[in-house]
């Protein structure tokens, strides 16, 4: 039996359920296939459950915070832009507030009333939607888009495909990579896939013997470093120190350009500079004990400094510093003062690696971006065939980007596969 559609969808992710809802607002026939059980997973767990839609940030802020290609989302942010994501979840019911640098959730803090909302606008367009359908090959017939071949062997006949499956990473939401092969059948480059937003690991002895396992710095300005010593990118946001090396924000922004540092001058390790108090300078902070010693030399050292840093973080700086922690003030040499404000700024260590990709928040990587047409999302190679979402190679920091680059690609994809059917 062959089905015929206008408009297949494949993947009910962010960008997919995007995808159905403006191809059916073009009053196209559109079927959306799932291969799991549930649509908007991954929707459902951003945000911590809370759904971080969007962010509202202006458009060249946003595209700063999608170090991966986030240039070529210029041409699709002057047709369908953050506002209008906020205007869209508006008009459907979803009223949304903003926190802090920007990001946008949902007011009821419930990313449910998010997938809801877009299931129910799917459902009053008449999309039709299967769930546990997996996509086994898509066919492709005079450098266009004949069919779609479902895994128990149903053929669908379109003119239009938006493959809307994800990346590897996350892979309990679905996104195991199913799109790269049809993508290359079809002509497409697949850039390098590699782990971005994702924990560090790092084999240092603190990290072994967990001295700082398990402690949070807030606040402070994490660099990952070029063979010279030299800053590649800083990130000002809070970490943790975990069994298996360092995570939290900052971290995970960073984490990208440690994979690309180790590729670019194959590298084994790459060096991150912890900066624990970016507000003051090295000489600030130098003089500040000074005037410690001449004013409290009795005191011990531990509790001169309390609430100076974290600490267990004050302790062992302390302690790789040469200091004893009950050594008194007025002990202390010019010399470790010195060595301990310079280790507050320009703490260094190593890292070896990230974790792999299937624990990475996002996927770095994907289908070339050279290869897709910026306004329609239109594969250059083969007509009829249309990528949106993180199969793309587009890759952002997390607090919204990256479910904006999702929601303004599948909006771009579905209005236009809807187009070509109509021409």
């Amino acid at each position: 039996m062959i089905l015929n559609v206008d408009v297949l969808v494949i993947g009910g992710g962010p960008a997919g359920l995007m995808a159905a809802i403006a191809a059916g607002e073009q009053q196209s026939n559109v079927l959306l296939v799932e291969k799991g059980s549930k649509l908007g997973r991954k929707l459902a767990i951003s945000g911590g459950g809370r759904c971080n839609v969007t962010n509202r940030l202006p458009v060249d802020k946003i595209i700063q915070h999608i170090p991966g290609n986030g240039r070529f989302l210029y041409s699709a942010f002057s047709i369908f832009n953050n506002e209008d994501i906020i205007r869209f979840f508006q008009n459907l019911g979803v009223e949304l507030k903003e926190e802090d640098h920007g990001r946008m959730f949902p007011v009821k803090n419930d990313a449910k009333f998010v997938v809801n909302a877009l299931l129910t606008r799917l459902d009053d367009l008449g999309v039709k939607i299967r769930k546990h359908c997996p996509v086994e090959d898509i066919i492709y017939e005079n450098n266009q888009v004949k069919e779609v071949v479902l895994k128990d062997g149903e053929r669908i006949r379109t003119k239009s495909v938006v493959v809307a499956v994800g990346g590897k990473s996350v892979p309990h939401t679905g996104s195991t990579g199913d799109g790269y092969p049809w993508a290359k059948k079809a002509g497409h480059t697949i850039t390098d896939l590699y782990p971005t937003e994702v924990p560090l690991l790092s084999d240092e002895p603190f990290i072994q013997d967990k001295t700082l396992q398990g402690l949070s710095l807030r606040d402070i300005s994490l660099s990952v470093l070029n063979p010279k010593g030299k800053p590649i990118i800083t990130h000002r946001m809070d970490m943790i120190f975990t069994h298996f090396g360092v995570s939290g924000p900052a971290v995970l922004r960073c984490s990208q350009f440690v994979v690309k540092a180790k590729k670019k001058w194959n590298l084994k390790r790459v060096t991150l500079k912890l900066d624990a108090l970016p507000e003051q300078t090295e000489e600030g902070i130098y003089h500040q004990l000074l005037e410690k010693k001449k004013l409290e030399p009795k005191k011990l050292v531990k509790n001169a400094l309390k609430g100076f840093l974290p600490e267990r973080y004050l302790l062992y700086l302390l302690e790789i510093s040469g200091i004893g922690p009950a050594s008194s003030v007025g002990s202390i040499s010019k010399e470790k003062i010195r060595h301990f404000s310079n280790t507050c700024k320009n703490f260094r260590f190593t890292v070896y690696d990230t974790q792999p990709l299937e624990k990475a928040f996002v996927t770095g990587g994907g289908v070339s971006v050279k290869e897709i047409d910026p306004k329609t999302m239109e594969s250059k190679k083969m007509k009829g065939l249309f990528f949106c979402g993180e199969i793309l190679d587009i890759h952002g920091y997390t607090g919204g980007f990256n479910i904006t680059a999702a929601l303004v690609t599948g909006r771009l994809a579905g209005l236009n596969a809807a187009k070509i059917v109509n021409e």
